[in-house]
């Protein structure tokens, strides 16, 4: 097998950065695409451990950045706070803010907060209600990501990213109409947008044309899922509505055993991450699940790293 040809060569550090448009024009300046990683807010001390195991793991690689998810609700708020607070001292971070439910006094509290903990940007959600109080998307003060993107520009210096939907909001009629809030959240002060997650290369280009004509001609940055548990990840992937190939599902139901369906699906989103840089992406952001070997391996195998 041919050796992966090195994509990221510069040698960066990300904390010289204020912001991820600044280390993404770095990039971009050197014709290399940037690689980050997503981690959620453990559940509890086991989680804890894993976590931080992976974070220290992943920073060995180089990421131009991370990012750190928030609970439906603000659910898993202060833990959410604390992972941002630690991991902004170490690399270049992006907090996830959602707004559902929230009043305005207590959404800037928290922006302060990010502030305060020098995050390169924060990614504006609306989010989804909580289970256990599943009419929270009627209540609070702020009720779209719009909403959250004015509060953020008008109020901080804060850089604001969004999220971008390659096959479509749930709640949204068409591409067409996720194109025009794209463009609506740009024109309120949103500088850059990362993918949900989703398995082909088409579905990122349709995503990108669409919002181009749209007016949204902001970076976005695909969200890929190294397939190291292919049951979990075709789980994940029935509840967000990502479409999975056929011919790919086809490959797990024959599979042998987990390893191979692991070798497979490794492959498959290995080739998926080389493909989306090949189609223009202007990097790759990969879920980590909050664990480091498939990560690496995934960022490895596409050329992200050493």
């Amino acid at each position: 097998m041919s050796e992966t040809t090195l994509l990221r060569k510069a040698q960066l550090n990300s904390l010289d950065f204020a912001t991820i448009s600044q280390v993404s024009a770095a990039r971009k300046a050197a014709a290399e695409p940037t690689l980050s990683f997503e981690f959620f807010p453990p559940k509890d001390e086991a989680g804890e451990a894993n976590l931080w195991s992976a974070f220290h793991k992943l920073l060995e690689v180089s990421p131009d950045y991370v990012s750190v998810t928030y609970g439906a609700g603000g659910s898993n708020r202060e833990r959410s706070l604390a992972v941002v607070d630690r991991m902004a001292a170490k690399v270049l971070t992006i907090g996830h803010l959602t707004c559902v439910g929230a009043t305005k006094q207590s959404t800037l509290e928290i922006l302060q907060h990010f502030e305060r903990a020098g995050v390169g940007a924060i990614l504006a959600l609306r989010g989804d209600a909580p289970k256990d109080d599943p009419d929270a998307l009627g209540k609070g003060e702020l009720k779209t990501a719009l909403e959250l993107v004015d509060l953020v520009h008008e109020s901080t210096k804060l850089e604001v990213g969004v999220a971008a939907f390659p096959e479509v909001h749930p709640e949204s009629p068409n591409m067409e109409h996720d194109s025009k809030v794209l463009a609506l959240k740009q024109d309120a002060g949103a500088t850059f947008s990362v993918t949900q997650l989703f398995f082909s290369v088409q579905a990122y280009t349709d995503l990108v044309a669409s919002a181009q004509a749209a007016g949204a001609t902001l970076p976005i940055i695909p969200g890929v899922m190294p397939i190291s548990n292919a049951k979990q990840v075709v789980r994940m992937a029935e509840l967000s509505g990502a479409a999975i190939p056929a011919e790919l599902i086809a490959k797990f139901d024959a599979a042998a055993d987990e390893d191979e369906a692991r070798e497979i699906g490794m492959a498959y989103s290995t080739q998926l991450a080389k493909d989306l840089v090949t189609a223009g992406a202007p990097g790759v952001h990969i879920f980590t699940l909050n664990h480091h070997a498939a990560a690496i391996e995934l960022a490895r195998g596409a050329g992200l790293c050493r």
